[in-house]
């Protein structure tokens, strides 16, 4: 157990309640390796790295308690020495990244599709409101269900509800066996074989298909298998004949899925000085769908329900990207923005937009007025 000084929480207090004085918002920042992520805003910072540190840790419970500006790579190195992981696999972004930085960005790495979402995992947070109140909620089992879950309110939110100051989550053992397939084969054919073998007994923990994505050519197909030693071995043979698939080096594998987690793959980073990259999320149903005027090549991860698209920075461009997300049931952003783009650019899909959660934008429009009635954070970084 590591105790923190209560001088980090009172500093945090001092500036929070001066900013909701002069009503002049603070945006939340750990490591910055996200700050490019949702809206820009130009508002003074929080950092929150000077309150760090893992506060508990329980192997045996599978739950680890800690800091929002400890080092993500710090959380990560302790879980390592018990064979245990962020099954959700949070991308970092950069070496600095932080705890904190990774829950309030809400993001997920290849492993999301079969371990859960972020959300998922997080069973207890400590905050701070918006009045300078130090707030707790949930705790460090999963069977916490008195009252409100706020704490799962944290992830995604980008800051702007409250200041995260510790949280626990639930974490996994590292599975005992991990093999990496791959094939050519066309994108509808991928996305029917990764619906089939979702609904059925498989060790499929991961898959990536990045190919052309207005034609049936053939793309490349990656899956990743984990689980027990036996089944990982038995589902080898079974789903790599079917497909012609080979099986990746280990050491080649584990760079892959680390590249696409990171983004570090050629299908992000050769990003255009006037280009966007979109994503899209979208039902598992939803097959191969065609856009104008976007790039050739698409990336398809968690079976098809999280796609990556390169395109025009326009209004039209993301007007046709928001439209057809909506209209299979999704929702698209603008994820990142090439160097000449104009960063005062809407980067979401608003709720108003979206037919499935109109209704959530009353819901949110209160939760932020009880926690935040002075606006402190209220960045716009998340509309």
């Amino acid at each position: 157990m590591k105790h923190q000084p209560n001088s980090n929480i009172d500093s945090f207090r001092e500036q929070i309640l001066q900013a909701a004085k002069a009503g002049t918002p603070l945006s939340i920042e750990g490591g910055g390796t996200k700050s490019w992520y949702g809206n820009p805003n130009s508002f003074a910072k929080l950092d929150t790295r000077s309150y760090s540190g893992i506060l508990e840790y329980q192997p045996e419970e599978l739950v680890i308690t800690a800091c929002a500006g400890t080092p993500l790579k710090e959380i990560e190195a302790a879980l390592a020495e018990k064979n245990q992981v962020l099954s959700f696999e949070p991308p970092h972004f950069g070496e600095v990244a932080t705890f904190g930085g990774a829950i309030g960005g809400g993001l997920a790495g290849p492993g999301r599709v079969s371990a859960g979402n972020l959300r998922d995992f997080v069973l207890g947070a400590r905050v701070m409101d918006g009045k300078g109140q130090d707030l707790s909620f949930g705790g460090q089992v999963m069977k916490n269900v008195a009252g409100y879950d706020v704490s799962r309110l944290m992830p995604g939110s980008l800051g702007t509800l409250a200041l995260l100051l510790e949280a626990s989550v639930k974490v996994l053992p590292k599975p005992a066996a991990t093999a990496t397939l791959r094939c050519h084969i066309s994108q509808a054919h991928a996305h029917q074989l990764l619906n089939e073998w979702a609904g059925q007994p498989l060790p499929l923990s991961a898959s990536c298909w990045i190919g052309a994505a207005n034609s049936e050519e053939h793309g490349e197909l990656t899956i990743r298998l984990s689980g027990a030693i036996a089944a990982v071995h038995a589902a080898i043979p079974l789903m790599g004949t079917s497909i012609n698939a080979k099986e990746l080096d280990p050491v080649v594998a584990a760079e892959f899925w680390n590249n696409l987690r990171e983004q570090k793959l050629e299908s992000f980073t050769n990003l255009g000085a006037d280009e966007t990259l979109y994503r899209l999320a979208l039902p598992a149903a939803c097959g191969p769908i065609r856009l104008p005027n976007m790039s050739p090549e698409i990336v398809l991860e968690w079976h098809g329900q999280q796609r990556w698209w390169k395109g025009p920075s326009d209004e039209h461009a993301f007007a046709a990207i928001k439209a057809i997300a909506n209209a299979n049931g999704g929702h698209g952003i603008r994820f990142r923005q090439g160097a000449n783009v104009d960063p005062a650019k809407e980067r979401f899909t608003k709720l108003s937009e979206q037919a499935h959660s109109r209704a959530l934008e009353a819901v949110q429009a209160r939760l932020r007025a009880a926690f935040d009635p002075a606006g402190v954070f209220a960045t716009n970084r998340l509309p």
